[in-house]
């Protein structure tokens, strides 16, 4: 094990560097929050991915395998096919808003009256998003050291924390890359064929298991319909997404780079499938089905290869940690305190916004951890957080992209009631049922249109500006760069 031990201090080790070596290039907000909008396609389709994809997509990705063979690829498949119509259908007319968070492009559609309430919707999304990624620290160090659940979380939190506080974006985009490489060379190239070699080759597998493993839609029509409601209508949405279009270093980049990111989400679910369903035949009597890949990488691989697997799974798991992390800091920034700060700030006195936000990265990382120690239920958080997020701000969203009658008056009605229907509901079905999302999304729906229609069409003046924003055509406010000295 001291080799495999040797390649994680050295990954860990790595991505400190590159958050130092990040610090460097973040001078102004545009750089730190957004890595100056220059980000070209390998480089932006390399992040995109590594954000999508992290821990419940990898570990959860192989135990859904484990439990239900090839159909368990579904969940990351809506993940993907998600990230693809983002990027095919909405995503140019996103990055040309110029803008940093979903809020932004509420209160400039809507003309500023809708972006507090989905600001609050929108963080407490994203920092469960965080909480959950960074529950997933336990079971790798738990892998790895034999660690106290605890102290993992601290551990794993805090080198997350360090490099995105450093450089903000630029760090987690350089780290991103990283990780992009090692998920890909971990489970793509080594883990997937080592496991299936180890059960026999499919044909193997098809001998020792049900055919239910091999079916399609084994893991059932309804199973399938509720991850498309909740991570492909997720993705459209999700500030910790958006932010990474924000990073395009043009309208192109941030199409086709986004279809080869979904493209390779597609890859990665059906491999954590295949590993999984492996992993079934070669311990058919787990106790949980998410004890899966850590089983069959602590027993199947080599040394060094392990710690490599390993690493790769950290970085699943870290990748989605710091963009849920820096999404969850900007929107508490930006979209709450600022309008706070706004209220009662002297005329005249202007904040350093990196600082700032180098702030709230802090302040939010430290909180995260603090609720991933307290928190044990990973899949009932991140439920909670999809419910929400679908259920309250996918209609305003996209009403406000496509449907021209929208009014602020219907946004906020349609966060009021979706919200609203999603909680009511969760706490009369429970957390992981269906119902919630089925029931609360036509509720948001039904308002925003009810709403809309009974009041006085959107300011011609304020939909002249959106679509001069939608077109391009109105430039970003400049930010400061901050003083090399600082």
């Amino acid at each position: 094990m001291a080799v495999d031990y040797l390649v994680i201090a050295a990954y860990l080790a790595g991505m400190l560097a590159m958050g130092w070596w990040g610090m460097r290039r973040a001078r102004s907000k545009s750089e730190f929050l957004v890595a100056g909008r220059r980000l070209g396609p390998a480089m932006y389709s390399g992040t995109m991915a590594a954000i999508v994809l992290g821990g419940a997509s990898t570990i959860g990705g192989v135990g859904l395998g484990y439990q239900y063979g090839l159909s368990g690829a579904w969940m990351v498949v809506t993940i993907g096919l998600g990230l693809l119509a983002l990027s095919v259908f909405f995503s140019a007319r996103i990055a040309r808003l110029r803008v940093y968070t979903v809020s932004e492009m509420l209160d400039l559609r809507y003309g500023g009256r809708a972006g507090v309430v989905s600001g609050v919707v929108m963080w407490a999304y994203t920092l469960m998003l965080a909480v959950t990624s960074t529950i997933a620290y336990a079971t790798i160090f738990d892998v790895l050291l034999d660690l106290d659940r605890t102290l993992a979380i601290v551990l794993g939190g805090s080198i997350v924390v360090a490099y995105s506080v450093l450089g903000g974006m630029w760090s987690i985009t350089l780290t991103d890359m990283v990780q992009f490489v090692v998920k890909t060379v971990g489970l793509l190239l080594l883990l997937l064929p080592i496991a299936v070699v180890r059960a026999g080759g499919f044909d193997g597998m098809r001998a020792e298991l049900p055919t239910s493993y091999f079916d399609p839609l084994g893991i059932g029509g309804e199973t399938i319909f509720t991850y498309v409601l909740v991570y492909t209508f997720g993705m459209l949405i999700g500030q910790d997404v958006w932010q990474r279009v924000f990073t395009a270093r043009s309208d192109r980049t941030a199409r086709w780079g986004g279809t080869v990111a979904g493209t390779y989400c597609l890859a990665y679910a059906l491999a954590g499938a295949v590993i999984g369903t492996a992993a079934k035949v070669l311990y058919p009597k787990l106790g949980s089905a998410d004890d899966a890949f850590a089983t069959i990488v602590r027993d199947e691989l080599p040394v060094g290869v392990r710690g490599l697997v390993l690493a790769a799974a950290l970085a699943a798991v870290m990748s989605t940690s710091s963009g849920a992390l820096i999404a969850c800091a900007t929107v508490a920034n930006n979209d709450i305190w600022a309008r706070l700060r706004g209220a009662v700030r002297p005329s005249g006195a202007e904040p350093d916004e990196v600082r700032g936000n180098r702030a709230f990265i802090l302040v939010m990382g430290v909180a995260v951890i603090g609720a991933a120690i307290a928190l044990n239920d990973v899949v009932e958080a991140l439920t909670v957080a999809y419910n929400l997020l679908v259920g309250g701000l996918l209609v305003p969203i996209l009403g406000g992209l496509l449907w021209k009658r929208g009014t602020a008056q219907g946004a906020l009605a349609s966060v009021a009631v979706g919200g609203l229907a999603v909680i009511v509901l969760m706490a009369a079905y429970g957390v992981l049922a269906d119902e919630p999302v089925f029931y609360g999304l036509p509720a948001s729906l039904a308002a925003y249109v009810a709403v809309s229609l009974a009041t006085r069409p959107t300011d011609a003046a304020v939909l002249a500006a959106w679509r001069e924003r939608l077109a391009g055509r109105s430039p970003e406010p400049v930010s400061e760069p901050v003083p090399a000295h600082q």
